[in-house]
């Protein structure tokens, strides 16, 4: 009941369109009712007055019958049109809502989710919940108010027809539901679960395919695929059948009403208590009536799927961020240098620390360069830096003022960052270049891909920068993936500069080149090079050596080959890897 009224709360923005498209469900129900009972009523009428040969006013049941034919027309289109402009608008809402609650979350404490998870809580749990409106809060509420107006209807004829019409409703609109819903158990959960495993698989393993295709592993993942599908199909067969059972079970519930209520009023036609003429009318409004319950079964049915994606949803967006915004942020210092204060973190407590008490400073205009080995927790320090993740102690400043106090948003706009694992959109170079900065004409677009060395690249293509990425940038190598990423951060005018590993997976002569070009055109700009590569870092203010989680040695280029045996050994290694075999 919880997650209900929480989604209740959700939708309340599109509340009046939703309360519209019910009153224009019922108004269209009452219609399509009353039209089958007043034809009933003038058909038998009719007959009647024919065989006495009597006359009889056939105008207002006529004019009666074709107003309740044009509401139901009208009505009925009106109900769709509302339905799914109410429909639309709260996938909209629910999509916003749940990206503003996803966006604090990353990349912390989405690390832990498959990405193929992730979209299938964006896409499909979202449109899962649409059923919530159109399929269950609709037709329950419709068929609440509808049930109360016939049984006061068949009242006003005769209190055991209206006893009857309410046990009958009550049984097919509640009690059979519930029985679907009981044999149903845990199938609606169980085919969001599959479906959302089956999502994640398949984008896990197209993303990876090439992967696997060289492993040999393509197989056994299409093995896996292939019995989440069969396991998956079994489970909508057995929810397929009890669809049909509950339908079956409301025509044989709906059939016996509409005996029972013969039964019951054909005595009162024998005693006068009733016009014969009006048998044929309860006849045809009992049948119906039935329209106003028969969703029912199979929306309850629905209804563990529908709770199990709001379940997903929830668990989600209810995480704590790995880092709290503050309340009353202060505004950006004019002073936008770093300061690092005995810093330690770690990623679980009962891991060993990551980072240990590291102390560094990068003032305006800076070039500073972070050397280590992987897994020396240098990304980790960028992560810091961006305030995507908390120190576990220490203090970082910006500008004198602690980043606690600054919010995240307001800090990475002051920094323009290519990480080593920067997402390429499905759409062209351009578009992918000015999601740094929107405002960039082309003169700046192209001396930014200049300094990454692409545009003689880009220029090579048939369509320039207008060339397509492809999914993730499947359309371009590593190293012109990275560069790309490299100039979109070149294109961001900001007075900070990160790169974590630029030039991995570049060729010497380019990586020299691209390097060369970046440290001429950062002037002003304060830089963190975060490299296991040393070309070009004579040209850096100061070189720290993170090993371990410490800062083992820094200095600048000369200091340290004249002062360390390993930043000599380190220089020593990377000419030979660059020497041609």
């Amino acid at each position: 009941m919880k997650l209900l009224l929480r989604l209740l709360r959700i939708m309340r923005p599109a509340a009046g369109w939703m309360l519209l498209g019910g009153l224009l469900s019922f108004a269209t129900l009452l219609a399509n009712v009353g039209l089958m009972a007043m034809s009933g009523w003038f058909i038998a009428a009719m007959a009647a007055a024919g065989a006495a040969g009597i006359r009889m006013n056939y105008f207002t049941p006529a004019a009666v019958i074709r107003t309740c034919a044009i509401v139901r027309t009208a009505g009925r289109y009106g109900e769709r049109l509302v339905t799914h402009e109410a429909t639309l608008r709260l996938l909209a809402q629910l999509r916003v809502w749940f990206y503003e609650r996803l966006e604090p979350l990353a990349p912390a404490r989405l690390e832990s989710y498959r990405s193929g998870d992730l979209l299938s809580r964006l896409r499909a749990d979202i449109d899962t919940l649409d059923h919530f409106y159109l399929r269950l809060l609709l037709p329950t509420l419709v068929a609440l108010l509808s049930a109360l107006v016939f049984v006061l209807f068949l009242c006003w004829f005769d209190p055991l027809l209206a006893l009857i019409e309410g046990l009958m409703l009550l049984l097919a609109g509640v009690v059979l539901p519930l029985i679907i819903n009981r044999l149903a158990g845990d199938g609606g959960s169980h085919i969001n679960h599959l479906q959302s495993c089956l999502r994640a698989n398949l984008v896990s393993d197209l993303q990876g395919m090439g992967e696997l295709l060289i492993d040999g592993a393509d197989i056994r993942h299409a093995l896996g695929i292939s019995r989440l599908s069969r396991e998956l199909a079994k489970v909508q067969s057995h929810m397929s059948s009890l669809n049909g059972l509950s339908q079956g079970a409301l025509g044989l519930v709906t059939n016996l009403t509409l005996w029972l209520i013969l039964m019951s009023a054909i005595p009162m036609v024998r005693t006068g208590e009733l016009p014969p003429v009006q048998l044929a009318m309860l006849a045809l409004f009992t049948l119906a009536s039935f329209e106003a319950i028969a969703p029912l079964p199979a929306a309850y049915q629905g209804l563990g799927e529908t709770l199990a994606a709001a379940r997903r949803i929830f668990n989600l967006v209810d995480s704590e961020p790995a880092v709290m915004e503050p309340q009353s942020p202060a505004a950006i210092p004019a002073d936008l240098s770093f300061d690092l204060e005995d810093v330690s973190f770690t990623y679980h407590k009962t891991r060993q620390a990551v980072l240990r008490s590291i102390s560094l400073s990068l003032p305006r205009g800076k070039k500073l360069a972070l050397i280590g080995p992987s897994g020396s927790g240098k990304t980790t320090l960028l992560q810091l830096l961006l305030k995507f993740r908390a120190p576990g102690s220490g203090l970082i400043l910006l500008g004198g003022e602690p980043l606690d106090n600054i919010s995240g948003e307001a800090l990475r706009s002051q920094i323009a960052v290519a990480t080593q694992y920067n997402h390429l959109f499905n759409t062209s170079i351009r578009e992918n270049l000015l999601l740094a900065n929107p405002q960039a004409n082309q003169e700046q677009i192209e001396s930014a891909c200049r300094r990454a060395m692409l545009h003689d690249f880009i220029a090579a293509q048939p369509a320039g920068y207008e060339t397509q990425v492809g999914e993730i940038g499947l359309c371009l190598s590593g190293g012109q993936a990275r560069r790309l990423a490299v100039a979109r951060a070149l294109l961001k005018d900001a007075p900070i500069l990160i790169l974590d590993e630029p030039t991995e997976g570049l060729d010497p002569h380019t990586e020299r080149e691209m390097m060369q070009n970046i440290l001429q055109g950062s002037q002003g700009r304060s830089l963190l090079l975060i490299t296991h590569r040393l070309h070009n870092l004579e040209a850096m203010d100061e070189i720290l050596l993170l090993r371990q989680g410490r800062i083992s040695e820094r200095g600048s280029h000369d200091q340290l080959i004249a002062t360390s045996e390993t930043y000599r050994r380190l220089l020593e290694q990377q000419q030979l890897l660059d020497t041609p075999a």
